[in-house]
């Protein structure tokens, strides 16, 4: 590829990493506090896919940068403007209803992002997606159940339920938002326009969402900014407290 493609290639590396590193982090700082023994496993299991998978794009990102970029680099030491996660990921832990709702409904994307990345004509990409897809099914999976069980649960649980779709759908428009990403990848066939899984994604929600007897939210307003540095106030903090030990012992090694 041209240095030009390298460069965007990059970007969307960076994009999709951003997108399960912060994950992870949310995911870990909830560990101990799930309703159940088994979910704080799930959870911690959950955390350990996402940084995973965002450790493979770090890699594979910094071996095309080139230069002094890294895992480290990229994850420890990059501020807030310059993360591109998509905002859903970084919203805090209010309650378990949150944790259930911000996975099902940005794994559902995941699993239509990987799905599609899996058919990349990049064979490196193409392979780390194949392995996140597997992992994204099952967290989905898993997700799904507790949507339904909570929502088709008791009077308490299906209005925390309920709330908590509310409250995390003003996020999922971003996750589908038009590409900026460089046109020669995709007429490459390396990457894919995500956009076109919303159906997909729609139908998939509006199925659980059904059954778990909740209501699809009409909030006509959709945040938007992660995918060009702009955040909500939340990142930052997080930040704070997972490049903290990096930042003040530089260079320190295990």
């Amino acid at each position: 590829m041209t240095d030009a493609a390298d460069a965007a290639l990059v970007e969307v590396l960076l994009r999709h990493a951003d997108d399960n590193t912060i994950l992870g982090q949310r995911l870990g700082e909830y560990i101990s506090s799930a309703p159940e023994l088994e979910e704080d496993l799930a959870i911690a299991n959950g955390a350990l896919d996402h940084i995973g998978v965002a450790m493979h794009l770090y890699e594979y990102a910094a071996e095309i940068a080139g230069g002094d970029a890294s895992v480290d680099t990229y994850s420890m030491w990059r501020g807030e403007r310059e993360f591109t996660n998509a905002l859903i990921v970084e919203q805090p832990n209010t309650d378990f209803a949150h944790i259930v709702a911000r996975a099902f409904l940005f794994g559902v994307c995941q699993t239509l992002l990987w799905e599609q990345l899996s058919r990349s004509s990049d064979e490196r990409l193409a392979g780390i997606a194949a392995r996140a897809l597997k992992e994204a099914t099952y967290h989905v999976t898993h997700a799904r159940s507790w949507v339904v069980r909570l929502g088709d649960g008791t009077v308490e649980s299906h209005t925390r339920m309920q709330a908590a779709i509310d409250e995390m759908w003003r996020f999922t428009g971003e996750l589908f938002e038009p590409s900026d990403v460089d046109p020669a990848l995709i007429d490459a066939g390396v990457v894919f326009e995500i956009a076109t899984t919303r159906p997909q994604w729609d139908a998939t929600v509006d199925a659980a969402l059904e059954e778990a007897t909740l209501t699809r939210p009409e909030d006509p307003y959709q945040a938007t900014g992660g995918r060009s540095g702009r955040h909500t106030e939340h990142l930052g903090r997080l930040l704070a407290e997972m490049q903290w030990l990096q930042r003040a012992y530089p260079g320190a090694s295990w």
